[in-house]
């Protein structure tokens, strides 16, 4: 089964306006009532957003000009690729069978006293 994602797009979108800096959104959207900080903006058209408020969405829609298609784009990623951090990969299974089948196993370590040099 398929699974279901998106891309973020507001940086392709700024880019086809013209604009090249995230500073540059800032003053668009104080003008459409939406009040975020430097850093905000810029993760905002740097990074995915996991939650984005409706309000921004409308405002960044207005002041590019743009709609919802434009910022976000369905994908579908096919369940074989999807990979969770918790499960191996499988190039490090593959490489603890080479060391195991060329028998190297790990040593039991053992401390020593500090030597009185």
């Amino acid at each position: 089964m398929n699974a279901l994602d998106y891309e973020w797009r507001l940086r392709e979108v700024m880019a086809t306006r013209g604009l090249f800096s995230t500073t540059k959104l800032i003053p668009l959207l104080n003008e459409r009532g939406i009040h975020l900080s430097a850093s905000q903006v810029y993760r905002l058209a740097a990074e995915k957003p996991e939650r984005l408020n409706l309000q921004v969405l409308v405002a960044l829609m207005d002041a590019l000009d743009c709609n919802a298609d434009d910022l976000i784009g369905k994908i579908v990623v096919p369940a074989s690729r999807r990979v969770t951090g918790t499960e191996q990969s499988a190039s490090a299974e593959s490489g603890l069978n080479v060391l195991k089948e060329k028998g190297f196993r790990p040593r039991r370590a053992s401390v020593l006293p500090p030597s009185s040099e």
